[in-house]
């Protein structure tokens, strides 16, 4: 595969639950290295659009494929090591230690009935220094934080060593330090060259990260292209169906400006 060939390739897919569908002759490149949002209301088909990425379900038609390989014919270890993905939220069951948690993200790497070595805890270790939890490697799971358990589960995916991330509202469910915590991260890991997929709710988010961003509705896409260009105020308010105003403050440094976006509501006659 050339450097400049798409990572991820969805070609004229769509999704149905029984007759209902919930994706629409859906087409999109991501390149390496590239971090893209999606972004849209609630039922929109963010997350069954990453699912179908993932190869967790299968599209009633159209074709998606990792590294020109197709997704759903890749072996379930072969497709684990390709694609990590990190779900909204995560009720911890049981006190594993931290580092055993991460410790799971080998686990397409070891085979059968395999055991993790010195190897594989390196990379743990390795991966929760990443995310700057190593210090917390012994404590219990279930005595973390939200945004601490995001990102334990974040170096967890890292240590499968995947080609791309997938995100699904990875800051669901947090408060706004925990949220700035987790997507200080997902930045640096984009600046460093790792490719991800991010749903979100928060169109401030695809701004601040000043990638690429797809706006979906209908299970169709709206918008695809850089987050600057295609997050206008038209395009945001159709996408939500409530008034969106774009604006660009300074920088609280003064070092140039922000582009943020908010509801707000307009007087009507």
């Amino acid at each position: 595969m050339a450097v400049t060939d798409a990572l991820v390739r969805v070609r004229g897919t769509s999704f149905q639950y029984g007759r209902r569908e919930i994706l629409s002759n859906l087409s999109l490149d991501v390149h390496p290295g590239e971090i893209l949002s999606v972004l849209g209301p609630n039922g929109c088909g963010k997350t069954t659009l990453l699912r179908c990425i993932a190869g967790a379900l299968t599209p009633s038609s159209g074709s998606i494929e990792i590294g020109g390989a197709d997704v759903h014919a890749l072996a379930l270890p072969a497709r684990a090591r390709r694609i990590g993905f990190l779900f909204q939220d995560h009720a911890p069951s049981f006190p594993f230690a931290v580092r055993d948690v991460v410790l799971m993200g080998r686990a397409p790497h070891l085979g059968f009935l395999g055991f993790p070595g010195e190897r594989d805890r390196a990379l743990t270790d390795a991966a929760l220094d990443r995310v700057g939890l190593l210090h917390l490697k012994d404590r219990p799971y279930t005595r973390l934080s939200g945004g601490e358990r995001q990102l334990v589960l974040l170096a967890r995916t890292l240590v499968q060593g995947p080609d791309i991330i997938l995100l699904d509202e990875p800051t669901a469910h947090l408060d706004l330090h925990n949220q700035v915590l987790t997507l200080r991260m997902v930045r640096s890991l984009a600046a460093d060259g790792m490719t991800m997929i991010m749903t979100t709710h928060d169109p401030n988010h695809a701004f601040w990260f000043q990638g690429r961003a797809a706006l979906m509705k209908d299970g169709r896409f709206l918008a695809v292209g850089l987050a600057r260009d295609v997050m206008t105020e038209t395009a945001l308010t159709s996408t939500y169906d409530v008034d969106v105003a774009v604006f660009s403050p300074p920088t609280p440094d003064g070092s140039g400006q922000l582009q943020v976006c908010s509801p707000w509501l307009p007087e009507r006659d």
